[in-house]
């Protein structure tokens, strides 16, 4: 542990990320009759911590105090609080409007898949995979623009059917900010997915919705021909997987999970952002 000590780990949370998640942390409570306790960790350190369990899969008890993060039970407790508070979500939408600002978003055409992964310990949001002989495990849906960065995730079950999550996940979206002066955006121009979202109720929401349906076609149409398109997505599901906490499964509560996803989604994203 003392290389740990000598040679803390680059970090995870760049200036330009921060600059965006440091005004959404709710204020820090007032102690209880003045008192005080330990020093409080410093929020960027405990969210480089955060950030650190997601990217290396490390139990939240085996995080090593020498990385000057905080406890992994500081590190949780923290976390969980921000969700409850909608920190995550929100911090996402800022980063998406900075660079919709920018005009580094693509809103020509979105592409909507997901993957599987198995759950360890089993918990919330997580059912038998069919692909995987049956055991508890849980999936991610996950929706990104024509570059692939990802606008919006969801967690379920992994015996949910892909076809579920076409209207959550798009009447989600918040709407995101725009350069110069159009209107901020919610909605892609065209929307790609495989014969898994084949389904007559997919194609009538999409059609009120007004998104172009661009769907390979149960029994007609080749999931390669849309393939050009939908690789931006499927190269997006392994970004999401490279984060190990997400790879295999260990969070129990649809709390604990959501959030991590949200945040390597936010993480994504942030690679954009302009640099100092």
């Amino acid at each position: 542990m003392s290389s740990l000590a000598s040679s803390p780990p680059p970090r995870l949370i760049g200036d330009e990320l921060w600059t965006l998640f440091e005004p959404l942390i709710p204020p820090q409570r007032l102690a209880v009759h003045g008192r005080t306790g330990r020093p409080r960790v410093c929020d960027r350190d405990v969210l480089e911590g955060i950030a650190f369990v997601l990217s290396t899969g490390i139990g939240w008890t085996k995080l090593p105090a020498e990385l000057g993060y905080g406890s992994g039970w500081t590190c949780w407790r923290r976390m969980r609080e921000w969700a409850d508070a909608g920190v995550f979500d929100r911090v996402h939408q800022a980063v998406l409007d900075r660079l919709g600002e920018q005009g580094e978003l693509d809103w020509s055409r979105a592409s909507l898949d997901s993957v599987s992964v198995r759950a360890k310990k089993g918990g919330e949001l997580t059912g038998p995979n069919p692909t995987d002989r049956g055991k508890a495990g849980s999936k991610y849906h996950l929706l990104v623009d024509a570059h692939g960065l990802p606008l919006n995730v969801l967690v379920s079950a992994a015996n949910r059917h892909d076809s579920l999550f076409v209207e959550p996940i798009l009447d989600s979206m918040p709407a995101i900010k725009r350069g110069g002066r159009g209107h901020p955006r919610r909605r892609p121009v065209k929307l790609h997915g495989d014969r898994g979202y084949d389904i007559p109720r997919v194609r009538r929401y999409l059609r009120r919705r007004g998104i172009t349906a661009r769907i390979a076609r149960i029994g007609r149409d080749s999931s390669a021909r849309l393939g050009r398109h939908r690789w931006v997505v499927e190269r997006t599901l392994g970004w999401l997987l490279s984060y190990k906490r997400l790879a295999l499964r260990y969070d129990r509560t649809a709390v604990t999970i959501t959030a991590l996803a949200r945040l390597a989604i936010t993480l994504i994203c942030a690679r954009r952002l302009p640099t100092n």
